[in-house]
């Protein structure tokens, strides 16, 4: 009998190869990792792992991203507006996933880190601009990709170098500019 992928016990062996994955990422470099590593640690067998992943990429995307998610709570998101505070918080939550990150020793796949946090921002942020007035929807889109990639970027270098101060502090020496950047602009449409 085939169970859906929403059946608790489903749903509970996803989150044990998730959490054998993460447990095993503390102990080696992603590369060294195999399947059977996996298997043997969420103690499932291989057909049991491909049901619910395609490979090991398939499941560092989906572990980084439902990791991602905890930190970017889309529902806290999805009810504020595009300020100062707001983009604070964002870049709060993305440099602390960074900082867990290099405290895991997930380093060894930056760009798909990259591409996943700045995927998922840039949803937020899309969202965040509907109410700002562009010429279309791909301006729109690429000024949230934009952004997504800023953010991403000075998180980066946050977590490289200045980690002894808060994100917080760090991040609102430059979101006036930010915002004053949006509300010229769309006050020169109006």
């Amino acid at each position: 009998m085939l169970q859906s992928k929403s059946d608790l016990r489903v749903i509970k062996t996803r989150k044990s190869i998730m959490q054998a994955f993460i447990k095993l990422s503390d102990e080696k470099d992603f590369k060294n990792i195999t399947i059977k590593d996996i298997t043997q640690e969420a103690l499932i067998n291989r057909a049991t792992f491909y049901y619910h992943f395609s490979d090991i990429y398939d499941l560092l995307d989906k572990s980084l991203s439902e990791e991602l998610l905890i930190n970017l709570n889309y529902e806290y998101f999805e009810q504020c507006q595009l300020d100062e505070t707001t983009i604070a918080n964002i870049f709060k939550a993305v440099a602390e996933f960074q900082l867990s990150l290099n405290r895991k020793c997930h380093r060894s796949y930056p760009e798909t880190i990259s591409n996943i946090v700045q995927a998922h921002m840039e949803s937020i942020l899309y969202k965040l601009l509907i109410d700002i007035h562009f010429e279309d929807d791909s301006t729109r889109q690429l000024a949230a990709s934009m952004l997504s990639a800023s953010i991403y970027s000075a998180s980066e270098k946050w977590c490289q170098n200045f980690s002894d101060i808060s994100a917080e502090t760090y991040i609102k020496r430059v979101t006036p500019y930010i915002i004053s950047g949006f509300v010229s602009c769309e006050a020169t449409k109006n």
